[in-house]
């Protein structure tokens, strides 16, 4: 077949479905149908149904009441749509000036329809890149993916510091906020305090650096690589 044509592609909610799973699991969430639901913003019963339609693809592992688990072929899958898109999402801020905090809608519809050969033309000219926008581990084109080494800033303590390396999710509102206090990709986070009870992760970015505060919610997107003369 010609490298122009794509093989009996899934369709756009077997895609969404199998990159969900991934994406869960990857951040340690043990994937349910609940947990399905919630994520997507869908009911059970209609997560159920695309659940038995998986199961019959031989996509994932899955009875009912158990864990949802990606079979090999769900993950050769899922990592396929990922690279399509990080690599969509690069593409957009590198080439054709969006923000970091503009790219989820586009490459929301465009990963669904760029074709295998489109995405490969992407990656040639960034250069076979590693990383997306937000820090993202690009899938390689045999399926392959790496992400560094790195601790979200929710589970550190003080005195730990390292380099921002991932922003988990690509939230919009987390990414403007992170634009109004100044802090990018590759900024070097001191932790200093961190509040009672659930309360602010206080950082100092830079050197001598700012002073911020970050909410759970957003200590839980940031990744640091951490500087190994500080302690973990």
């Amino acid at each position: 077949m010609s490298e122009q044509a794509d093989d009996a592609r899934p369709t756009r909610a077997v895609e969404d479905y199998v990159k969900a799973i991934y994406g869960l699991d990857e951040r340690g969430t043990t994937v349910t149908n609940t947990v399905m639901a919630n994520h997507l913003g869908i009911t059970p019963s209609s997560v159920s149904a695309m659940l038995a339609r998986l199961r019959e693809m031989q996509l994932i592992s899955h009875q009912p009441y158990s864990n949802i688990i990606l079979t090999p072929a769900g993950i050769q899958l899922a990592m396929k749509v990922i690279r399509r898109r990080r690599l969509i999402e690069l593409h957009l801020v590198e080439h054709l000036g969006y923000g970091w905090d503009e790219v989820e809608d586009e490459a929301e519809i465009l990963e669904h329809a760029a074709s295998d050969l489109f995405v490969e033309r992407i990656s040639a000219k960034l250069g076979d890149p590693r990383i997306d926008p937000h820090g993202d581990p690009i899938p390689s084109k045999d399926g392959q993916l790496q992400p560094s080494p790195s601790r979200l800033l929710s589970t550190l303590e003080p005195g730990d510091a390292g380099w921002l390396v991932r922003v988990w999710n690509g939230d919009p509102d987390v990414l403007r906020h992170l634009d109004t206090c100044q802090v990018e990709l590759g900024d070097r986070i001191e932790v200093v305090e961190r509040q009672p009870f659930g309360g602010s992760v206080i950082v100092r970015v830079g050197d001598p650096g700012q002073v911020h505060g970050f909410g759970l919610g957003i200590a839980q997107t940031l990744s640091i690589e951490l500087d190994p003369k500080t302690r973990a």
